[in-house]
This record gives C-alpha cells, structure tokens and sequence, in this order.
C-alpha cells in the first residue's frame, strides 16, 4: 500500500476539491458504501425473529449475539484502521473493508450454530470498522468547510437508507423465498448441478444473508477503480497548519482539551444505545403484539421508518447548514430537540392497540424522523474540533464511544429487559406459578401446553419486550442534554471555520 504524504501537493485555498459532477459522485457512492454498510448490519435485525426460533434463543442471547462482540471487534479494529487512513490510501482501505464484510454477511448465511454465527457477525463487524474513518476524511478533503455539514449529513443518510433496503429486501426474502423455490429456479436454469446442497431444508433467512450480502464484492471495485485519493487538506481555509501525519495518542492529546467533542460523543452514544436497541427489537415486538409477521413488516414498517429517517438525517443536516449563519451552535441544539421530542411520538406508538396500527404508522415515523436528526450533526462537530491531521482518528474515537456504548449495549440491555419484563408478566399472570421463561419459548413445551397457559405465554413475551422498549425509548432524554451542553463549548472548540 503506497504511503500518502502528510501534505498536500496543491493547496485548495478553502475551495472543494474536483469537478462538482464527480465530486457529487463520490459523495454519492460513499454514500452508497455506508449505505450498504448498514444493510449488512441491520439485515439481522430485520429477520430476528426467524433467527431467534431457529437457534432457540433467549431476548437476552440474541441481545448478546446482535449487540456486545459486533461492537467490541469493530471498535477495536476501527482504531488501527483510522490510523492508516491517516497516513494511507483512504480508497484502497474502504474498498477492502467493503469486500471482507461483504463475503462474511454471505456467511452467516450458513451458520449451522449460534457460535457458527456469532463468529461470522463478528467478521462483519471487522470489515465495516474500516468505512466511515477514512470516508469523513476523504469527505472533509473533497468539500469545503462551509459546505461539510451538508455532504455529512448526505452521507449519514446512508444509516437510514441502509436500515430501508435491509427491510425492503431482507424481509421479504427470508419469509417469501424459500429452498424449494431456489432449486426450482436452479433447475429451470440448468445450474443445480453448480449448487449441491439440500434446498428443501435451506431457510429464507439464510437465503437473505447471501443474497444481500455478496454484491458487495462489486461496489469494493467500483470504488476503487473510479474514486480519486485528494490531497490531504486540499478543500481547508488558507493559514490552517500544514498537515502532518498524526499518531492514535496525538488525537487524543487533541481531544482531550475539547469538551464539546465529548458531551457530544456521550450523546450520540446514548442516542445509539436506543437506536440500535429499538431497531434490533421492533420486528419482534410487531409480531409477537399485532401479529405482524417479518416479511410484512419489512414492508409495511420497516421500510416507511427507515425512510423518515433517512430524511430525518437530509432534514438535520438541511436546517443546520441554513441555520448556522443566525445561530453558530445550531449544529448541537438541533439534534438536541430532535431527540427530545421523539420519545412521546415513540411512546405513544409502542401502545396504540393493534385495531388502530394505522395511528401507530404515522406515530413512530414522526419519531423516527425527529431521531435521526441527529446523525449528520456527530461527525459534523467530531471532525470540525480537530486538525487536519488528526480527522480520521477522531472519528474512530467517536465510533468506539458510539460502538461501545450503542451498539454494544443497546440491544443487550433490550434483550435483558425483554426477558425481565417478560418474567414480571408472567409471575402477574400465571396464578399457578408454573410458567417459566423458557417453557415459554420451548415449542415442543408450548404444544403440549392448556390453550389457557398458551395464551399467557404469548402476552407475557410480547409485553415483556414492548415494555422494554418502552423503557429503553426514555434514554434519548439524558441523549438530548448531551447535545444540548456539547452547544455550551462549540464555538470555542471549533477548528474547522469559514
């Protein structure tokens, strides 16, 4: 891999780098890149439930499998990765994270274990650490300051995007398209004889993982045949030190007399918490309480919410860079009252009844949209109170706090809630005392079961995971506060002006 110098050859004077036409096309297909990037990681949340019945597993177990070693491996490796992406080619390092999480998506695609599974999410996780580190920099070097928060907040849509096309496609997939219907159109086609496995026995769930999982070795070429590495530096305003290259411990020592960095982080960490909380639940809890079951819900939810908050996101980062010349922090207080005036929409929808899921539909897209307007304005401050030099890294920093925290804890503690909840409701409405979590979830338990125990067992596990929610919803309140005092120190801290 060819070193890329500290400097670069040619100062932009603050203007953006190339052509408008090709620098909107890498930002587009940066865009497309985290775009897949989230449909990768959220596919598992889009098939949860038929995941949960094939391995038999607790709330809590798949917490644990969609939460804490995805977080862990892909903090750990993004730190090493935003390091090269500091001193290396950017394009070189996202096309071959592209590739690697691409092929292990398709894998878990045949896990014939939980623990089968467990190390091919993990192998995704280490893939998509290398995507956003050297993508904000390259954003940060194609496109002037005053014009950063805007192609951010485009690229964040990729979350939301992401999040859509893993319901438009991994829904309908695993519940729609089946082993038989794949050897069918195997033996239409003359080409079983280049896949023999048993197909009568092959679920849909599998059949999504590989799916949308392998085309990702495509977009890993694209990227790198087409998109141009820019000078370091090149789109910054003139009289902005010349850019070195900068150490893990060198971004830190930055960071550390930055406060808004930090409120920030501790909000967007938290505001992840929920969101990869509810995200890794809400088709779960739509079957078990209205009898949604995943392929509908992809459609008729999945998709819709995804989309409110893609243009949440759009939304955010729109009314920041119009409201910035009035109100310079408008980049902190934005998210801030986005995310507090979620949680009664998110509240409020969680408890319609299911006669009146229309109302619901239309409560938790407001939510979603008012959530997400927070994405764009995390990388917005995380690279805009740091140097040149040291971008990449502070976005890695920013990705640990979040991964950790977020990812890692987000839908562990939804899972342990769930199952929490879902014993209280039990204990409350089992006078017998004989109903267990697990007899519960058993199948071959629950047959053998009273109509009257079966029907316990079905309001306790889909109460116990809607009150979790519920309970987990109210965390975007201490989110808000933190974005709301990262405000309080940002126009000192702020690096990137003009």
């Amino acid at each position: 891999m060819a070193q890329v110098q500290g400097a670069p050859a040619q100062a932009g004077g603050g203007q953006s780098y190339g052509a408008p036409a090709y620098r909107g096309y890498v930002l587009v297909l940066l865009m497309l890149v985290y775009t897949l990037n989230f449909i990768d990681r959220n596919l598992l949340s889009v098939i949860a439930q038929p995941v949960i019945n094939a391995f038999d597993l607790s709330d809590t177990e798949y917490g644990f499998l969609n939460g804490p070693p995805f977080a862990i491996f892909y903090a750990l490796c993004g730190i090493p990765i935003a390091m090269a992406a500091d001193r290396y080619n950017r394009v070189v390092i996202i096309s071959l994270c592209i590739a690697i999480w691409s092929v292990m998506a398709a894998l878990c695609g045949f896990a014939t274990s939980f623990l089968f599974l467990l190390i091919a999410r993990i192998g995704v996780a280490i893939g998509e650490a290398g995507c956003t580190p050297p993508a904000n920099s390259l954003i940060a070097d194609y496109f002037k300051a005053s014009s950063r928060a805007n192609a951010l907040g485009i690229y964040a849509i990729g979350v939301t995007l992401g999040g859509a096309l893993a319901n438009a496609f991994g829904g309908p997939i695993a519940t729609g398209l089946t082993g038989a219907n794949v050897e069918a159109w195997l033996l239409a086609n003359n080409m079983s004889a280049l896949f023999p496995i048993d197909w009568a026995n092959v679920e849909g769930w599998r059949i999504a993982f590989v799916l949308i999982g392998a085309p990702g070795v495509v977009i890993a070429l694209v990227v790198l045949l087409t998109v141009k590495e820019p000078p370091r530096g090149f789109s910054d305003p003139p009289g902005m030190a010349r850019p070195e290259r900068a150490g893990w411990f060198d971004a830190w020592r930055e960071l550390a007399g930055k406060p808004t960095f930090w409120t920030m982080a501790m909000g967007a960490a938290v505001t992840a918490l929920v969101g990869y909380g509810l995200a890794g639940f809400q088709a779960p809890m739509a079957q078990r309480i209205h009898g949604i079951g995943p392929g509908e819900f992809a459609l008729r939810f999945g998709l819709p919410l995804a989309l409110f908050a893609a243009l949440g996101t759009f939304v955010g980062g729109f009314l920041t860079e119009r409201l910035t010349p009035r109100s310079p922090t408008a980049v902190c207080w934005i998210p801030a009252l986005g995310l507090f005036l979620s949680v009664p929409f998110y509240l409020m929808a969680y408890f319609t009844t299911t006669e009146n899921i229309d109302m619901a539909w239309w409560l938790w897209s407001a939510a979603a949209l008012l959530h997400f307007t927070y994405l764009g304005s995390q990388y917005t401050i995380g690279q805009g109170v740091v140097s040149t030099r040291s971008r990449a890294s502070a976005i890695a920093i920013l990705l640990l706090i979040v991964a950790l925290i977020g990812n890692g804890l987000g839908p562990q503690i939804v899972g342990w809630l769930s199952d929490m909840f879902m014993g209280m409701e039990l204990a409350a409405r089992d006078s017998s005392g004989a109903l267990t979590n697990a007899m519960c979830r058993a199948k071959d338990v629950i047959a053998t079961l009273p109509d009257a125990q079966k029907a316990i067992c079905a309001a306790a596990y889909g109460e116990g995971l809607r009150l979790a929610m519920a309970a987990t919803v109210l965390f975007m309140i201490p989110a808000a506060g933190f974005f709301w005092a990262s405000s309080l120190t940002y126009s000192r801290d702020l690096v990137a002006k003009g």
